[in-house]
Formats: C-alpha cells, sequence, structure tokens
C-alpha cells in the first residue's frame, strides 16, 4: 500500500503545535507497520538546512492563475521515511513559522502557498504523476491541505483515494471568493457542492466535501464536531457525511516522550523509582525561581496562551492557588493581552508563579517531569497531547472534559479507584469556580502519598504508542478503492452546514 502524507508542518524543523508532531510520529508507524508512506510538506529553509544533500526528483507546473512552478526535492528522514520537499523560495523560504510572519501576522499570500502545497499534492497523486510512484492513498492533513482533493477531483485519469483528516476544526483556510481564480480551480468548483462557504471559499470545507473519508484525532472530537457548539459552521455537513467520519485517538513517540532516557532531564525515573521525579521538581523550581523550601505542589501547563486552552481561567482565581498554597509554571505563547496578564499574575506571587513567554523543548519536557499536576483546562481540545505526556511522565492531568481529554483521562474517585482506571481529575464547566474545584480536589489528593501513587501508576502503565492509530488507518486506507465513487453529494439545504 502506497500513501503519500501531505502536511504542512513537520518536527521538529517546523511546527505550531502538535500537527508537526504527529506529522513525523504517525508517518514513521505506518512505515513500521509495512506502508510504504512518503510525506510532503513546504520546503522551509529549516527543512532545506537539516537535508543540505536533497536531490531534486521532479519539477510541477503552477496551476494556473498566480501559482507559480515548483520543484520537488527528496530525502530521508531519521526514521527511513522518504520527504518529498516542495520547494518554492518565494513561498516558503520566510522568516516567521508555517503560517504567521515575525510580527504573530497570517502572511497574506497563504492561499497560495498551500493552494501550491494541494496541488503538488494532487499532481503527485494522479494517472500522470512525474516520480513514477503514485500513491493509492492521498492523507491530507488540516486546513492548508484541503483544496488536494478538489485539485484531484478535476483531473482526469486513475488517481489515488483521499483521506482528510481535522485536527482542528477552528482554522478553516477561509478566503474571499475571488481567490479561486488565483488557484487556478474551475469555476464550477465554487459552489456548495464545492469549495463555497457562506460565500467565501474555504480550503477546510474543501476537504471536507471531495475527501473519501474524513478522519479526526479522537472518538470524543469526532462527535463533537458534529454539534452546532464545536462544528464551527460544519456540523451539518459532517453530520451528513458521518458515515464517511471516524476519530482515531493520536498517538506519541514514546522513543522522545520517555523519562526513563529524556535527554532533557537532570534526572531519569520510572514508576518503580520516583525519586528522579523529585529531583526534576527541585531543578523545575531552581530554573523558573520557585522558592525550593515550600512543601506545595508545582501545577504546570505547556500550552498556546489562547482562550481556546482556559488559561484565562486562572486569572480569577489566581490569589486562591496561592493562598492553598500551590506553585504554579506556565510556558507557552499566543495572545498578546493573555500573556500579559498571566505575567502580571506571576508578578503578584513571586518565588510562588512564574510564566515563560516562548518556547523551548527542554523546559517543556522539564515542566512534564517536574510538576506535580498539569493543567489542560482547554474549552475544546480536539486530541491533545500533553495529557498522554503527563500520564506517561506519573504527572496526572487535570483537564476539562471535552475531545481527546474525555478520552484519555479518568477522574479520580471512589469508583476509579478501586477499579484502577483513575488517573487524573476533570471538570466539566468552563469557568474558574469549576477549575478552582477540581485543582483544590487534586491538591488534597497530592497530600495523600498512597492514593497519588495509585494515579501515578494507573498513567504510567497506559500506551499511548502510535501502533494502534496506524493500524486504525491502515484500515480505513484498506477500505478506500472499494469505497470510491460512493461518495454522497452534498444535500442541498441552503448552506452546506445547514441541515
Amino acid at each position: 500500500m502506497k500513501v503519500l502524507f501531505v502536511t504542512p508542518e513537520l518536527a521538529p524543523w517546523m511546527k505550531s503545535g502538535g500537527l508537526g508532531e504527529i506529522s513525523s510520529s504517525l508517518p514513521a508507524a505506518l512505515h513500521e507497520a509495512g506502508v510504504d508512506v512518503r510525506i510532503l510538506v513546504p520546503a522551509y529553509a529549516s527543512l532545506l538546512a537539516a537535508f543540505p544533500a536533497a536531490n531534486p526528483v521532479a519539477e510541477l507546473p503552477g496551476a494556473g492563475g498566480e501559482l507559480p512552478d515548483s520543484q520537488l526535492l527528496e530525502a530521508a528522514d531519521e526514521n527511513g521515511v522518504p520527504l518529498l520537499l516542495l520547494d518554492c523560495p518565494a513561498f516558503f523560504r520566510r522568516e516567521g513559522s508555517a503560517y504567521l510572519d515575525t510580527d504573530g501576522n497570517d502572511f497574506a499570500d497563504n492561499h497560495l502557498r498551500f493552494g501550491l502545497l494541494s496541488n503538488a499534492a494532487a499532481l503527485l497523486s494522479c494517472e500522470s504523476s512525474p516520480l513514477g510512484w503514485r500513491p493509492d492513498v492521498l492523507h491530507c492533513n488540516d486546513w492548508p491541505c484541503g483544496l488536494a482533493p478538489a485539485y484531484l477531483h478535476f483531473m482526469g485519469g486513475a488517481k489515488a483515494a483521499t483521506v482528510m483528516s481535522i485536527h482542528n476544526l477552528a482554522f478553516q483556510g477561509i478566503f474571499p471568493a475571488d481567490t479561486l481564480t488565483a488557484l487556478g480551480l474551475p469555476p464550477e468548483a465554487f459552489a456548495m457542492d464545492g469549495v463555497e462557504f457562506w460565500g467565501k471559499l474555504s480550503f477546510m470545507k474543501a476537504g471536507l466535501h471531495y475527501a473519501e473519508r474524513i478522519t479526526t484525532v479522537s472518538p470524543r472530537y469526532a462527535e463533537e464536531i458534529q454539534t452546532e457548539a464545536f462544528g464551527y459552521g460544519f456540523a451539518g455537513l459532517l453530520r451528513w457525511r458521518r458515515d464517511d467520519l471516524c476519530g482515531i485517538l493520536n498517538g506519541i513517540d514514546t522513543r522522545t516522550w520517555n523519562p526513563a532516557t529524556d535527554p532533557y532531564l537532570p534526572r531519569h525515573y520510572e514508576f518503580a523509582h520516583l525519586k528522579g521525579k523529585e529531583a526534576n521538581k527541585a531543578a523545575l523550581r531552581q530554573r523558573f525561581g520557585l522558592s525550593a523550601e515550600s512543601s506545595a505542589p508545582v501545577l504546570g501547563a505547556v500550552c498556546r496562551i489562547t482562550q481556546q486552552k482556559g488559561l484565562d481561567l486562572l486569572l480569577g482565581i489566581g490569589d486562591e492557588i496561592a493562598a492553598m498554597p500551590a506553585q504554579l509554571v506556565v510556558l507557552g505563547t499566543g495572545d498578546r493581552g493573555l500573556e500579559a496578564a498571566l505575567s502580571g499574575l506571576a508578578a503578584r506571587h513571586p518565588g510562588q508563579f512564574a510564566v515563560h513567554i516562548g518556547f523551548d523543548d527542554g523546559l517543556a519536557h522539564l515542566i512534564e517531569a517536574g510538576a506535580d499536576i498539569f493543567l489542560m483546562p482547554s474549552r475544546f481540545e480536539p486530541c491533545g497531547l500533553n495529557q498522554m505526556y503527563s500520564l506517561r511522565y506519573g504527572t496526572p492531568p487535570l483537564v476539562r472534559e471535552t475531545g481527546g481529554l474525555a478520552d484519555t483521562v479518568v477522574d479520580c474517585n471512589e469508583a476509579t479507584l478501586a477499579d484502577g482506571t483513575a488517573n487524573g481529575f476533570v471538570f466539566n464547566d468552563a469557568s474558574p469556580e469549576a477549575l478552582f474545584q477540581t485543582i483544590r480536589r487534586a491538591v488534597s489528593a497530592w497530600h495523600d502519598k498512597a492514593l497519588w501513587h495509585k494515579l501515578q501508576r494507573n498513567g504510567m502503565v497506559l500506551d499511548f504508542s502510535w501502533s494502534k492509530a496506524a493500524a486504525a488507518y491502515k484500515s480505513i486506507y484498506a477500505e478506500l478503492p472499494v469505497s470510491r465513487g460512493k461518495k454522497k453529494t452534498a444535500a442541498r439545504t441552503g448552506s452546506p452546514a445547514a441541515s
């Protein structure tokens, strides 16, 4: 089975969130499972620097409109998975992230940049693929790859089947209607049964409409996005396509995230020898200037500092957390106003709270290992990876009951302690009061060392490797040749999201 996995991010060279890590780990697991998988990703400067010997293997024409010609370079990652680097210097060799400039603004030509990526994926997946290798399945990830099934739909001849994976439906790739011409798509594509979404063009809508199968990154999120609260205008379309939709829980890279071997940690540990975790707590306190004399637990958070992640809920309860007492460490970047508010909270509680604006892999690993409780009070969370890292590192997570958090974290209560499934703390209402009450409950449990060790063990023995997810994706890929040609035509009930 041959699979082309197309992504706008690839860790560790270019990542803005979990997608970058998934795009490295899932293809590696598929490769180990015997799938002939290749990764198509933009040739960012960081990737070109990492693979200076990448060989040119094909020239790709633009799609008319304003998409330029590009070149395809080939290399192989550390797992032996072939990388296809889409080289277009004007589009991809820039300062900033995959999507944003150094001031945090969207690149004005993102529609062209990711239109080029989508078109390249389609060109490699059609009968006239210039590689001499055509995939059986084109696997597209999030809105930047969403136009690939649309481009492929309008190409003739034999072609790959398509899978569209939703990592975060809140990001939809919406652009003005007149970008259709610039992207080289035919006029008939701009329709309810196509890329049109409330009078504009949506990359995500294109993927959701044209792909044979749709996946999300957790079973709970697959259910949630069919509701108005989480569907972001696509709930009706997704309900209509529910037979083609499934949720597959992400895995984690258990080689990178292993407290027994983690190179970022001053002391390694495992469940049978948890003293090393205490040493990491001491190192974490020292690194962030927290009082080493305190007997309080350390609460840790590593995330984008946005309303989605729920860290604003801490602002109204910071003084109460300090009075428990408990210590708090936050690592992340995002909304400037929220960054400033959290930094102000830390300034009011020196030696007890600390906030580091930015991202650092070493600090992220140290927080996972050194914190006692890991906070993820997200308003929504398609899957989440940090709660799985935390469980593996013996740091019980405290989460809101949503998406993948609900699929992985089992609330600590009398029943779940008795049956051996309790591994963290879960709350429902996205309110400061609900968060505070759950933190208080977790801190109380932390003081009961026998109970706490049960929670740690229950989490540390869980298997979150990618092998299960890889097997699930292989099953979906295997079904596709049979199901091709049976995709429905969009129900004509007004907006494509209405039903």
